[in-house]
């Protein structure tokens, strides 16, 4: 089952977002939690707010542990823009476009398949690291 958070009108550029969001993307609720604590981003803060709210939907609506979610979806989208004018030389002016963020953070629950298929996969490549090695160690001998 899926949890999600939303948060709307976050007064920094998707951009800037973006790039804390992309950390996180795909981790698991502690890790991006521990990830999110110390990135020296100001949108690591309402970004982390966000992840705490989705972990405590999971907790009070399915009793679920944040220890058993990872972040399934994080998608950082363009909110309304606030126009604003800037002075210039001459009695002219520019524009200043000051851009708002809506956030979406959906959780999901591990799952035990995708564990072990990890751990087939590590396997396989520690042994064929291994295998390289020994083929270098042999070519080195001859």
């Amino acid at each position: 089952m899926a949890f999600e958070a939303k948060l709307k009108h976050l007064r920094i550029a998707p951009r800037k977002v973006r790039l804390v969001a992309d950390l996180v993307r795909g981790k698991g609720v502690e890790e991006a939690q521990a990830i999110l604590n110390f990135t020296v981003k100001r949108a690591s803060l309402p970004v982390l707010k966000l992840l705490n709210s989705a972990a405590a939907n999971a907790k009070n609506v399915a009793q679920k542990d944040s220890s058993s979610l990872f972040i399934a979806k994080i998608t950082v989208d363009g909110g309304p823009v606030l126009k604003r004018i800037l002075p210039r030389a001459k009695g002219k002016a520019d524009r200043m476009l000051k851009r708002t963020s809506h956030i979406t953070i959906v959780l999901d629950e591990k799952r035990e398949e995708k564990v072990k298929k990890e751990k087939k996969t590590a396997k396989k490549t520690v042994a064929a690291k291994v295998n390289n090695k020994k083929s270098v160690a042999k070519d080195g001998e001859k």
